[in-house]
Formats: C-alpha cells, sequence, structure tokens
C-alpha cells in the first residue's frame, strides 16, 4: 500500500471511529459479535452490503436495521465512495420486515406503531439520500420491504429463479415503505395495480420483462453482473456521475425543466480536471483516469 492509499485509510478508519463515537450505545455492538450485515470496500471506491442471515432469509430485524442505519451514516461520510452493490448470501435478497417483530405490535396504540413504522421505513428507504449510484444484486426472493429496498437503488440485477412482489394484501396489510410509489416509478401504475392488488409474486425473469428489474440473469451470475455495472460506473468521473444521479431523482417531467437542470449542471462539469482528462484520453484512444477533481 502506498502513502496516499495508506493516509485515505487512516483517515477512513478514524472518520468510521468519530462516527460511532456518535451512535447511541443501544445500537452498537458489542466487540466480537455476529452482525447480520456484513461490509467490503473494494479499492475502486465500490461498497458491497451483503445481508447475512440466509437461515431466516435476511429479515429486516431491529438489530439489521440499527447496522444499515450505521452504515448509511458511514457511506454518506466516505468521501472516496463511487457506487453502492446491496446483496444477500442464501436463497434470499431480504424478505422484508420481521413478521414476528411485527405482529408483536399488535395492541400497541395507533399513534406509537405509526411512529415506529414510519422510522423503520424511512430508515431503511435512507439508502436513496447517497450521493452514489446503487445497485440491487437480487441473488434471491425480494417480498414486501424486501422488494421495495431494491426498488430504492439505482439498477437491479435478479436471479431469474428468484421469488419477488409485495404480498402485503396477503397478509392483512396495506403495502409499507414507499411501495405505492416506488413499484408504480419501476413498471408504471397499472402493473403496479396488478400486483399489489393481487399480492402476486412474480419471478425475476419476468420482472425483468415488466422492467422491474433491468436483468435476469442465473443466480451464481447476479453478484457479478451487478459488480461489473458498479465498476463501469466507479471508472467515470465522480461528479458527472452524481449530477447525473441528482438530475434523474427529480423525475424531470418536461424537456424545459430537464433543459434547466442541465443548464445547471453541466457547465460545472466542464470546469473540472476530470472532463479535461476525459477529453484528453478520448484523443489520446486510451482509458481516462477520473479523480474526481
Amino acid at each position: 500500500m502506498n502513502e496516499q492509499a495508506r493516509l485515505h485509510e487512516q483517515a477512513r478508519l478514524h472518520e468510521q471511529a468519530r462516527l460511532n463515537e456518535r451512535v447511541p450505545l443501544d445500537e452498537q455492538a458489542a466487540p466480537n459479535e455476529w452482525e447480520p450485515l456484513r461490509i467490503e470496500h473494494r479499492p475502486n471506491g465500490v461498497a458491497v452490503l451483503t445481508f447475512d442471515n440466509p437461515d431466516k432469509r435476511n429479515p429486516m430485524t431491529g438489530r439489521l436495521t440499527a447496522q444499515w442505519r450505521r452504515a448509511m451514516r458511514s457511506l454518506r461520510q466516505d468521501p472516496d465512495l463511487r457506487a453502492v452493490v446491496i446483496t444477500g448470501t442464501g436463497p434470499a435478497f431480504c424478505s422484508g420486515a420481521d413478521l414476528g417483530e411485527l405482529a408483536d405490535r399488535h395492541g400497541q396504540s395507533l399513534p406509537g406503531t405509526r411512529a415506529q413504522l414510519s422510522d423503520f421505513y424511512r430508515t431503511w428507504l435512507t439508502v436513496r439520500d447517497l450521493s452514489v449510484p446503487t445497485v440491487a444484486a437480487v441473488n434471491g426472493h425480494a417480498v414486501g420491504a424486501g422488494l421495495a429496498l431494491a426498488l430504492a437503488c439505482d439498477l437491479r440485477y435478479a436471479a431469474a429463479e428468484a421469488k419477488l412482489g409485495a404480498p402485503f394484501v396477503r397478509l392483512g396489510l396495506h403495502p409499507g415503505m414507499a411501495t405505492t410509489a416506488l413499484l408504480a416509478e419501476a413498471v408504471g401504475p397499472s402493473r403496479a395495480r396488478e400486483l399489489l392488488l393481487t399480492g402476486r409474486l412474480i419471478s425475476g425473469a419476468r420482472a425483468a420483462t415488466i422492467g422491474m428489474v433491468h436483468e435476469a440473469l442465473p443466480a451464481d451470475q447476479v453478484l457479478r453482473a451487478a459488480l461489473d455495472v458498479a465498476d463501469e460506473i466507479a471508472a467515470a468521473a465522480p461528479l458527472a456521475v452524481r449530477l447525473t444521479k441528482s438530475g434523474l431523482a427529480q423525475g424531470q417531467p418536461t424537456v424545459e425543466r430537464a433543459l434547466t437542470w442541465e443548464g445547471l449542471a453541466q457547465p460545472v462539469t466542464t470546469t473540472t480536471d476530470d472532463f479535461r482528462e476525459g477529453v484528453q484520453a478520448r484523443r489520446e484512444r486510451r482509458r481516462p483516469h477520473f479523480t474526481g477533481a
């Protein structure tokens, strides 16, 4: 490891320690305690988050939710982050909210339940606040809030045989975690009505044909495909990528509004060293090396 890389790593570890100091004690894991979320930081700025509770199909337990909150806080503070990949272990990507924990709320006051669920959903949807692109590698079943999490990512690749759906009504529940909006955004309002009102589960292969995921692949190829896409993003100019994500997130409904945003964002990118590097690399017929400057 060269000196610059070593200093970057020291800075990252220092920032992580500082962030952990701000985490409430009831959210901090005990030393050497098993955690249901594994986080890998790859050298090119891609972070890989892996749900690791396969025996229970990776449910969104209170423990996992607390760790997710810490992870999102840390990633938002990482200046070297270029892209995030989210995946699971075992037969499921994520099975959604822990139904046992949800059933335990039965009998609580309605305002209390509403506040707890709102905090739960908003915590998981902070993935949308990340300024870098997020890629869901849906290795297996994604159900309920687990599907909503995949839909909250910018890009989605799924195992062809995986089951995806939001069967809230089959459990006597109204959909949550903004599924009514996220699903409609992905597949259109008409198809979203069909899936939400029936609670139907569909295969990853079918999901790809209706736009729920970008591509369906054999299960053992899903993570590799997602990482390849993340690597492509990480190799692009960081500021240009972040501004492009911001523009897309605004959901430009008209050409005029798109032109207004682009008129603000594109001139900014023309002032960067990365733009000059991109042009020079094109002239020299080589791959550009972007630094974020």
